[in-house]
């Protein structure tokens, strides 16, 4: 007979996911329905979001073959019925402080920075460079976790080392782009352009890194159709971009600079969005959604 999640005590609630104790080594690790944006979570849920964030990160877990968090399967015995599909047993990690961004393209904050100083941080960049430009190689770009309602702030390379050390800095570098540069190729071949994405990492009882929380889900990640991709301007996504691309739209009326919280997202955008997730996951893992538990 499975748990209960009463049977679990509860530690942390974050943007998406929430951790509960199972025992002095492993974890219950819950992906939500919730969803983010511009460091507020917005009060609308998106249905199957948590599911899709698990069943991707356990497609990209499993491809990369990599040390890793998970301590079970998606059907393991410790896991809630009612939370099949969502949840996961994972081993207690030291959670490394440093959220790990690989770039392959330039968008977003990337593009900003880029735009102010033609660098993103630290990396000196080409001139010229235009929204949706691909990068000559992927470049590793870190930011310095913050608090839930605070921006992450993006760091260089030398600020990683001055917080980690030399060492452990050198190997989160490398791991980042090894793994964002497979990770790349694999989606390309399924018609994904992988444009940027964030990893965490922690620390294991015997001092080895690995790979921890998500990995490559449209939470975490920009995924580009491929067909069609052009530089210089915005390209249709799978993931969560649809959901800022609409808050900061005339639609929305929200003003990002406000102290005021996000709107409710209308329903037309709450569907979009769970369908671009679920495109996203199906497109790149050849697997049907329909087939994953919960």
């Amino acid at each position: 007979m499975r748990p209960s999640l009463s049977d679990y005590t509860h530690l942390v609630t974050g943007k998406v996911r929430d951790l509960y104790e199972i025992d002095e080594s492993t974890l219950l690790m819950v992906a939500s329905d919730r969803i983010s944006a511009y460091d507020h979570v917005l009060e609308t849920a998106i249905p199957d979001k948590g599911r899709i964030l698990t069943a991707m990160s356990v497609y990209f877990f499993e491809q990369l073959a990599l040390p890793n968090q998970l301590a079970g399967d998606e059907y393991d015995e410790r896991i809630p019925e009612e939370l099949l599909g969502r949840a996961l047993v994972v081993h207690k990690l030291e959670m490394v402080q440093i959220e790990c961004v690989a770039r392959g393209f330039l968008t977003g904050s990337g593009l900003a920075d880029y735009q102010r100083t033609g660098e993103v941080c630290g990396v000196a960049l080409p001139d010229g460079l235009v929204e949706s430009s691909q990068l000559a190689e992927p470049i590793f770009t870190p930011a310095r976790k913050a608090p839930i309602g605070s921006h992450d702030e993006n760091i260089s390379f030398e600020q990683v080392i001055e917080s980690v050390g030399q060492a452990l800095a050198v190997k989160l570098r490398d791991d980042t782009i090894d793994i964002y540069s497979r990770a790349s190729m694999l989606a390309a071949d399924r018609g994904v352009l992988l444009a940027d994405t964030k990893f965490e990492f922690g620390i294991d009882p015997n001092g080895n890194l690995v790979l921890a929380d998500e990995v490559l889900t449209p939470d975490s990640s920009r995924f580009w159709a491929l067909d069609g991709y052009e530089a210089g301007k915005v390209q249709p996504s799978f993931d969560k971009q649809y959901v800022r691309d609409w808050l900061t739209s005339g639609e929305s009326g929200w003003d990002r600079a406000s102290d005021t919280p996000p709107p409710a997202l209308p329903a037309h955008v709450v569907d979009a969005t769970r369908e671009r997730y679920i495109e996203a996951y199906e497109k790149i893992s050849r697997r049907s959604f329909e087939d994953w538990p919960g």
